[in-house]
């Protein structure tokens, strides 16, 4: 793919992605428009909306693979990986604002999806057996709360920077936002 046509479907996918979090009625001319790209170009390369959207969702899980890679979450120091997996999915959230749990239809994103969810699970629980997390929490909470905390934080705190936004978030995770008596 020629370096403008991939620098338009980046364009094209992330406005796409903003929109669709905004309003997901959101047409496909007015996410060309808002792009800045010819309304034929999305045509060409997406059948439908529903095609762009599925790659808009594919997209995320990318990033969020990528991310999850990043930050290394079965090897690195747990407050290690905690941290570099919370900065890379806050720039996630930021990028790619759509939420997955609308793509139960497709088997193929939603199983991504799971697989993403299940590797946390297994990092969350290394993190309660290591002593970071309280045991004897409800199946799956911890992970429940990360996920709100990083949608809250994307949206939230717009004035940091990921890393800054990061440093709240896992500090909120990890402690609280309780004094400690």
């Amino acid at each position: 793919m020629r370096a403008d046509a991939a620098r338009n479907l980046e364009l094209v996918l992330t406005t796409g992605a903003r929109m669709l979090a905004e309003d997901p009625a959101a047409s496909m001319g007015a996410i060309a428009a808002e792009a800045g790209v010819d309304r034929r170009t999305v045509y060409r390369r997406f059948a439908s909306r529903e095609e762009l959207l599925a790659a808009v969702y594919r997209a995320r899980l990318d990033a969020i693979e990528a991310a999850m890679d990043t930050a290394r979450l079965r090897e690195a120091p747990v407050p290690v990986a905690l941290h570099r997996y919370v900065e890379e999915i806050v720039g996630v959230n930021r990028k790619w604002p759509v939420e997955l749990s609308r793509m139960r239809a497709d088997p193929e994103i939603w199983a991504r999806r799971l697989r993403a969810v299940e590797e946390l699970e297994v990092f969350l629980q290394r993190a309660t057996d290591e002593g970071f997390l309280r045991p004897g929490l409800p199946a799956r909470w911890a992970g429940h709360v990360l996920g709100r905390l990083l949608h809250l934080a994307a949206r939230e705190l717009p004035g940091l920077t990921d890393a800054q936004a990061a440093d709240v978030l896992v500090d909120t995770f990890l402690h609280g936002v309780g004094q400690s008596t």
